[in-house]
């Protein structure tokens, strides 16, 4: 029988998603229509993931986790840029100078960000919270993520 991901095994998926998403974007020739598409998934999974990890991590980490507050504060920082970004992003077509530009705002900011939340945050979480609680928060986010479709 398998084992389900924890919380933190489910939101490391979505990164490693993202990230593929985000290399798949950056090699496709400029201004190309394949980009524009890739973008719209990456933010469709962007906006989808930072919602869930507001909704489910979060409020545990800022109850449980010492500093947790600091390290939610962090991360819906970087969320809020994120989403900037995907917002500018889509007022720009991707022959548009200024789509690169911003591509490579995002992308650095995202990398970071992703980088920062597994060498901070996922380990706080996992050292604060028991196993037992980590698995319930992944199968309830499993649970909202099969609702929502």
């Amino acid at each position: 029988m398998s084992r389900k991901p924890d919380i933190l095994g489910e939101f490391a998926a979505d990164h490693r998603e993202l990230l593929g998403l985000l290399e798949r974007i950056e090699a496709a020739p400029g201004g190309s229509a394949e980009r524009g598409d890739l973008l719209t998934r990456l933010t469709d999974l962007l906006f989808t993931h930072c919602a869930a990890e507001e909704e489910h991590l979060f409020p545990v980490v800022q109850h449980d986790v010492p500093d947790g507050g600091a390290l939610v504060f962090s991360s819906i920082h970087d969320h809020l840029a994120i989403g900037q970004y995907l917002s500018d992003l889509q007022g720009v077509q991707p022959d548009d100078p200024a789509f690169a530009t911003l591509l490579r705002g995002l992308a650095d900011t995202l990398r970071r960000h992703l980088a920062d939340e597994e060498k901070a945050l996922f380990p706080a979480a996992r050292k604060a919270l028991p196993a037992t609680a980590r698995a319930a928060l992944g199968d309830r986010l499993r649970q909202a993520r099969a609702e929502l479709g």
